[in-house]
């Protein structure tokens, strides 16, 4: 019990923006991991989340990355009700409509408005029911900015959230990116008196400089608006946490330099692949932490340069993107650089590129019945009117990498393959010999599953992969092994692990949490979700 703050029903807090990617989903984090530490059981919940990257809860749902990093900085095992309703782009336009982390469809934006934004309450407010019931603090998160005014009539997801919630309202502001004083007080001009009495305060987020020289200002801001400023916060370099959207990952490429085109003297060049309907790119994070890794996201043939391997990422649209792969000319690069003896990885969509046919008889990839993939392996790939979301673990024997090595993660597909194509592909075309060719390197089982089956597919050498499991670079001993053999085709001493993702990852969570701490007055916080001073027992 909460001592005397534990009541029936969970306090809340809400955390909105003045823009997109000001922070919100980071500031949220932080507070999820200080209330928990000082001994709430704390939740935290977005009622509609519009994200690239996914994650799949225990039980085989997809929720959005950040409500599942969210809960994991709360200890807690994630679940839908944290993130009830999921919008992951296909196309412009178009997403796809997750509804309790189960495909209900694709929807074009107007539709999705008329049609399942007029039946949403009744599933956002069961889910924030559920977790209030279950927790003492529901941390809830907005989205964009709550003074869209064409959207008002239809918001589910920030002060009629925060109504809902009957949440107090922090209002984040990212001064990194200009305009700071502005962006708060044109926020809450825009909004309507009952909402403005919602907002208990701003945070500043992302500063950089001497704060002493922004006192003047935050002064004229309070006494303008009648709000307090919670805090300042300096921009913490190196989280190391997650990215969520296209947004977050522009930003990660403006702040960080990327190497130039050709090899470094110092670190090896990793290629990534800029997919326009790039997904799941949280599984090229671990390399940001290795030291002797340089990271290249790759669009164009002109910044093709000389990598010493490629990743080809996950796609939302792998149809679309093998289109785009082929107009500007980055197939043809592929290709070539696949028969020099290049190390190229696909992951998910990546590894559906890498087959021979693309099969949609449900169209629920596009609104083509077959489409050619790269042609680098004999399988199919057929896209199912069901998606495939699981946590999976297992075993991974690479050709070339050394050994066997303990792997798990997660799935998140419409997609399977087919290896009965290669059946028929030697029957038609005399050139393709694969029955030597290839081997497939994992074996992996869904957590409730006993059985481990044949996953991913790996030419004879190692040198091309292809695998469905996301989060394969988040093994430490695997992702070494393979950035090793990269370093000993440059002539170079393999070096033994350094990164560990999992430590790493319970490293930053602390290192945001003491960061926030001492910049916000959480106290002030807890007084406006009604929380007196004090901890539960």
């Amino acid at each position: 019990m909460m001592n005397e703050q534990r009541i029936a029903l969970a306090r809340t807090i809400m955390v909105q923006g003045t823009a997109s990617d000001v922070g919100k989903s980071i500031i949220t984090t932080a507070l999820c991991r200080i209330l928990s530490e000082d001994g709430f059981r704390v939740a935290p919940f977005k009622s509609q989340n519009m994200s690239l990257n996914s994650y799949v809860t225990w039980d085989g749902k997809e929720i959005g990355r950040a409500q599942g990093m969210q809960a994991d900085a709360c200890g807690i095992l994630a679940t839908t009700d944290m993130n009830p309703i999921l919008l992951k782009p296909k196309k412009d336009m178009v997403s796809q409509v997750i509804i309790h982390g189960k495909p209900l469809g694709d929807y074009e934006a107007k539709v999705y408005r008329e049609q399942v934004l007029a039946e949403a309450k009744e599933i956002v407010t069961a889910s924030l029911a559920n977790l209030r019931a279950a927790y003492d603090i529901v941390v809830l998160e907005g989205a964009g900015s709550p003074a869209e005014i064409n959207l008002k009539d239809r918001d589910i997801v920030n002060m009629q959230a925060a109504a809902w919630a009957d949440a107090p309202v922090i209002l984040v502001a990212d001064i990194d990116r200009g305009g700071m004083f502005a962006s708060i007080v044109g926020t809450l001009e825009l909004l309507e008196p009952h909402e403005r009495d919602r907002i208990c305060g701003f945070i500043v987020n992302k500063f950089r400089g001497d704060v002493s020289l922004l006192t003047p200002g935050l002064d004229w801001l309070e006494a303008k608006t009648g709000k307090p400023v919670l805090g300042v916060v300096p921009y913490l370099p190196e989280l190391g946490l997650e990215d969520e959207d296209s947004l977050s990952l522009d930003s990660k490429l403006r702040a960080e330099p990327t190497m130039n085109n050709g090899k470094n003297e110092n670190r090896i060049d990793l290629a990534v692949i800029r997919l326009p309907h790039i997904s799941n790119f949280s599984d090229i994070d671990p390399f940001y932490k290795e030291a002797d890794v340089g990271i290249r996201y790759v669009s164009t043939p002109q910044q093709w340069g000389a990598p010493d391997a490629v990743i080809i990422p996950g796609s939302k649209n792998v149809v679309d993107d093998l289109l785009y792969l082929r107009e500007s000319g980055l197939a043809d690069l592929l290709e070539r650089y696949r028969l020099s003896g290049g190390h190229v990885v696909g992951i998910c969509g990546g590894y559906e590129m890498l087959g021979q046919r693309l099969l949609d008889p449900f169209h629920t990839e596009s609104d083509l019945d077959m489409s050619d993939g790269l042609g680098w392996f004999p399988f199919n790939v057929v896209f199912a009117a069901e998606k495939r979301t699981v946590r999976v673990e297992g075993r991974a024997n690479i050709p070339g990498l050394g050994g066997e090595y303990q792997v798990e993660g997660y799935e998140i597909h419409m997609g399977s393959v087919d290896l009965t194509a290669s059946d028929h592909l030697e029957k038609i075309d005399g050139e393709l010999d694969h029955s030597h060719s290839w081997t497939r390197p994992f074996r992996l089982r869904a957590f409730e599953e006993e059985n481990a089956a044949a996953e991913g597919i790996s030419s004879s050498d190692g040198h091309v992969w292809g695998t469905f499991l996301h989060g394969v670079m988040h093994n430490d001993e695997l992702r070494r092994a393979w950035v090793n053999r990269l370093r000993e085709a440059r002539g170079w001493k393999p070096l033994p692990i350094t990164v560990h993702i999992r430590d790493q990852r319970e490293q930053s969570f602390r290192r945001l949490s003491e960061h926030v701490r001492s910049h916000v007055d959480i106290k002030r916080l807890k007084v406006a979700m009604g929380i007196s001073e004090g901890s539960p027992s």
